[in-house]
């Protein structure tokens, strides 16, 4: 069985002498649509950083296309995995095409500079992400929504099939967040990326993913198919609330309804 690109191995991630995940090992299936989810501060975001190798384990390691993610030189990381972080610090004044162009600077080098191919993979993944009519407005003229897109385009553009999502919904209504979410679906299905997303709202994540992480207190403490895997007993054990799991009566995907009233919260 040939391994998954992307894996990682009793990690142990901390900050300063904080430890925040400790023993944590995952494989991330190919042309999958994984995410995780859990409580806040339970180390979902730290883990997503460590798998793009911006935090260095301090034990344990993370292991891409077969070898340790930091034995990579930067730019080779970035051409085999994309990242889009909760947090982009925009450049005044750029524009669409110009910004998403920059999702080419991986491949850029002394002796490789702009080519054919480079433009043909901004269009293609502006394409894919509907902001070609956007093109050459400034990327502060356009919605949260459409923003979202075009950060999306420009790690499409570095062409890696590998995508690492944080949080992309957050502060999105709920039109672009599903819009969002069926773009990354989309990619998945239909052109065979994997994408891992860090989500907070456990019906889209049911909705949407293929293979679902559920993480507490630094540890996962279950993965699989939202299918199997979404039970009132887990969303009290891991959540602290007593829900109902009915389906989903669109899409046939579990749907979390919490109760009401002083028995919601378990105590």
């Amino acid at each position: 069985m040939t391994p998954s690109r992307l894996t990682a191995h009793e990690l142990r991630l901390g900050y300063e002498r904080r430890t925040v995940v400790d023993g944590l090992s995952l494989e991330i299936p190919d042309a999958g649509f994984t995410v995780i989810v859990g409580p806040n501060a339970c180390g979902k975001s730290t883990l997503l950083r460590a798998l793009a190798r911006l935090l260095r384990p301090e034990a344990g390691g993370v292991v891409l296309d077969g070898r340790d993610i930091h034995g990579y030189p930067v730019k080779e990381v970035a051409r085999r995995l994309a990242l889009l972080p909760q947090a982009i610090e925009l450049p005044d004044g750029i524009s669409v095409v110009d910004l998403v162009a920059r999702g080419r600077f991986p491949h850029q080098s002394l002796l490789r500079q702009w080519s054919a191919q480079d433009a043909e993979a901004v269009d293609a993944a502006m394409r894919a992400t509907g902001v070609e009519e956007f093109a050459e407005r400034g990327i502060h003229e356009l919605s949260g929504g459409q923003r979202q897109r075009v950060l999306l385009a420009m790690v499409l553009a570095q062409r890696t099939g590998l995508l690492l999502l944080d949080e992309p919904t957050t502060f999105l209504d709920l039109s672009h967040q599903l819009e969002v979410l069926e773009l990354c679906r989309r990619l998945q299905r239909d052109e065979g990326h994997t994408v891992v997303a860090v989500l907070h709202d456990l019906n889209q994540a049911a909705r949407y993913a293929s293979h679902l992480v559920v993480m507490k207190d630094g540890a996962i403490v279950a993965e699989g198919a939202p299918g199997e895997l979404v039970t009132s007993e887990l969303l009290e054990r891991v959540f602290g609330i007593r829900a109902r799991i009915i389906d989903d009566p669109v899409t046939g995907t579990p749907l979390v309804v919490p109760l009401a009233g002083p028995e919601a919260v378990v105590g």
